[in-house]
């Protein structure tokens, strides 16, 4: 595998995935057995009742090729109540039921007391490697996501990106960080991708055009239009607002374009970022709350962040996914089959 890949200019995490922000955690739960090629992938934002202690977030749909759901309230209200929960396109239903499931075992008094839930659970159309229509994935597969968080996790062909395909080859999750400066304080900027989007002929890896050469070296035309979808999850402790957190979901459009994607028709391309920094307390008694949020002046390293981070996490995606055969003898080839093509990408 090649691991190093020379993207951007700032400074990385320690980790290198969206765990770097204090308290973030990504747990999945992959199934792979023949046609069955997908799975679940949860992210968690803090160690709390995330029903009780909400999350500040805002959503951008790029193009809305997609089935997410959850979307409206947290752009009425910018707040996430439940983990972020990641699944094939078909599975959003019982994903959705899962993380209802363990937001009511949680939180028990919500049926008398606090109305109903807002799961938010994001999607991408794995059918060329699974069996789509069998709906492998049922509600209990939510919840073990959610039980395996940690703030260690695996990258490429597992939980919700088994059986993803990115630029005609494998893609899946993918991740990466990096820091920023903000006076004295360290802060960090993290990105996590279910990539499932782009035409091989557009593929670009860290500046070099090298899609065309892949599709050359497999002998096949993959010239057709643009499907598939990718969803880009940007977290940060950086003390930011609603409407700053829905400019820096939108920089993420620069990290997926830089690797050649154009949004194509066909491709749901949605973004949503979270800050971990002042989460809502429902349960308080105030009638009236102090928000801290940055000078915007100074936003712009934030968005360079976002840029890099979700550009690396895609890559990342790729570079640790394996080649995998699934539904009808489908087969996606990993990037890393073509290493001889990456030239000075490498560090």
């Amino acid at each position: 595998m090649f691991q190093k890949i020379n993207i951007g200019s700032l400074p990385k995490g320690q980790r290198n995935t969206i765990c770097d922000v204090p308290g973030v955690k990504v747990g999945h739960v992959t199934l792979s057995d023949g046609d069955c090629q997908t799975g679940v992938t949860a992210i968690t934002t803090h160690n709390e009742n995330a029903f009780n202690l909400r999350t500040r977030a805002a959503s951008h749909v790029f193009n809305g090729f997609g089935k997410s759901v959850g979307l409206v309230q947290v752009e009425e209200l910018g707040e996430l109540e439940t983990p972020i929960l990641l699944t094939n396109t078909l599975s959003v239903g019982a994903v959705s039921e899962g993380l209802i499931q363990h937001t009511l075992a949680e939180t028990p008094d919500i049926d008398f007391v606090m109305g109903t839930i807002n799961p938010v659970v994001f999607e991408c159309n794995d059918a060329f490697l699974n069996k789509i229509s069998a709906l492998y994935v049922r509600p209990n597969h939510a919840l073990e996501a959610i039980s395996a968080v940690s703030d260690e996790f695996e990258q490429g062909a597992v939980g919700a990106g088994r059986g993803m395909s990115c630029y005609g080859l494998k893609g899946g999750i993918g991740s990466a960080s990096r820091q920023v400066k903000l006076g004295n304080k360290e802060y960090h900027v993290g990105a996590l991708v279910l990539s499932n989007m782009g035409r091989m002929p557009d593929f670009t890896l860290a500046g070099q055009h090298i899609g065309p050469q892949i599709e050359e070296k497999l002998a096949r035309d993959e010239s057709g239009p643009e499907k598939g979808s990718i969803i880009m999850i940007v977290g940060t402790d950086l003390p930011l607002s609603e409407r700053q957190l829905k400019r820096v979901a939108r920089r993420t459009s620069v990290g997926l374009a830089r690797t050649g994607s154009f949004l194509g028709h066909g491709s749901g391309d949605i973004a949503l970022a979270f800050t971990t920094a002042d989460p809502v307390d429902i349960k308080s008694r105030k009638r009236t709350h102090s928000v801290e949020q940055m000078d915007e002046r100074r936003i712009d390293r934030v968005f360079r962040a976002a840029a890099e981070a979700t550009e690396e996490a895609i890559v990342n995606s790729m570079l640790n996914a394996e080649r995998v055969t699934g539904r009808d003898g489908n087969t996606r080839y990993a990037l890393g089959d073509f290493g001889e093509l990456m030239g000075d990408a490498n560090e």
